[in-house]
């Protein structure tokens, strides 16, 4: 059982333009003055293929997926929302907020993946929740400490408990829930994503521990990362808007640890936080500005780790 892979499933985004749908409860979504649709979503692209590049030249296994032109899915690029791949050869389906993100979920991706050599044992769907207006918007609202199985989430109108502990029961996790909340025009609201403000490596959390404005709960977070062994790399609100807490720890080649993120997120963490980070892995960062602000998510976002078994 490992923590990190070095294969992760991308979407190349097609549709891509701001998700009105999202926006309403995603407060780092912006909408581009002055930018035609065809331009946006050339910039997107450019972003998105520069992106894979870096992470090929590292030896980090990308699995890329052309999103389809038929449907309306300008979220594509996030696939880690509505799909999740595990050791034991398992899947899991997710069921998402906005209506025009429902369709991302594509059976095609699976036989992509099985074409490829990955087994698939079986499929967990949990999408009819939907009809019920309960969402688990995957690894986004899921932080998978798989070596220790512990789950950690922030719940949201996105991240909804009973299902949470439906997916711990399936799949053998014990959740570790709290509430993370951001300033909002001077209100305090919920972060829609656990994965906005938390990363979870091998041996280390980047975390915005300020975010959680319940002590118990801040408590019994730190207590469980702790016993865990991992070091606590504190991040603030405002790094948070920089998408410092939307990072992924990959294996690339000779097993070296990286560190993903956006340009954005790296340029906004200390000297300190980088020496914090640099103890444990090789920081690789890529420019996402047009994605991060239309899609309102970052790196971590667009990368779904591939976990299943060889045949």
């Amino acid at each position: 059982m490992s923590q990190i892979t070095d294969t992760i499933l991308m979407i190349r985004p097609v549709n891509f333009r701001m998700n009105e749908q999202t926006a309403v409860n995603n407060y780092y979504q912006k909408v581009i003055d002055g930018v035609t649709p065809e331009t946006l979503l050339q910039n997107a692209q450019d972003e998105f293929d520069n992106f894979v590049k870096k992470l090929e030249a590292v030896g980090i296994q990308v699995v890329v997926v052309d999103d389809v032109k038929e449907t309306d899915t300008p979220d594509a690029h996030f696939p880690n929302n509505w799909i999740s791949f595990h050791h034991s050869g398992r899947v899991a389906l997710y069921p998402m907020f906005a209506e025009n993100r429902r369709t991302e979920r594509r059976e095609d991706i699976l036989d992509t993946l099985e074409s490829k050599g990955f087994s698939i044992t079986d499929v967990i769907d949990y999408s009819s929740a939907e009809e019920e207006s309960l969402f688990l918007e995957g690894t986004g609202s899921l932080l998978l400490d798989r070596v220790n199985r512990k789950a950690y989430c922030a719940l949201s109108p996105r991240a909804d408990e009973e299902l949470l502990i439906e997916f711990c029961e399936d799949f053998e996790y014990t959740p570790v829930i709290f509430t993370a909340n951001q300033t909002v025009e001077g209100k305090r609201l919920p972060i829609y994503h656990t994965n906005v403000m938390m990363c979870l490596g091998k041996a280390f959390s980047v975390i915005c521990i300020d975010s959680i404005d319940d002590k118990k709960e801040r408590k019994n977070v730190i207590k469980h990362l702790k016993e865990d062994g991992k070091e606590i790399i504190a991040i603030t609100e405002n790094q948070v808007v920089h998408f410092a807490g939307n990072m992924l720890e990959l294996k690339g080649t000779n097993d070296i640890s990286y560190l993903v993120m956006s340009n954005a997120a790296h340029q906004s963490l200390t000297k300190v936080q980088i020496n914090q980070i640099e103890k444990h892995a090789t920081i690789l960062s890529s420019s996402l500005d047009i994605i991060e602000a239309c899609g309102g998510g970052s790196a971590r976002c667009m990368m779904a780790e591939v976990f299943l078994p060889k045949k």
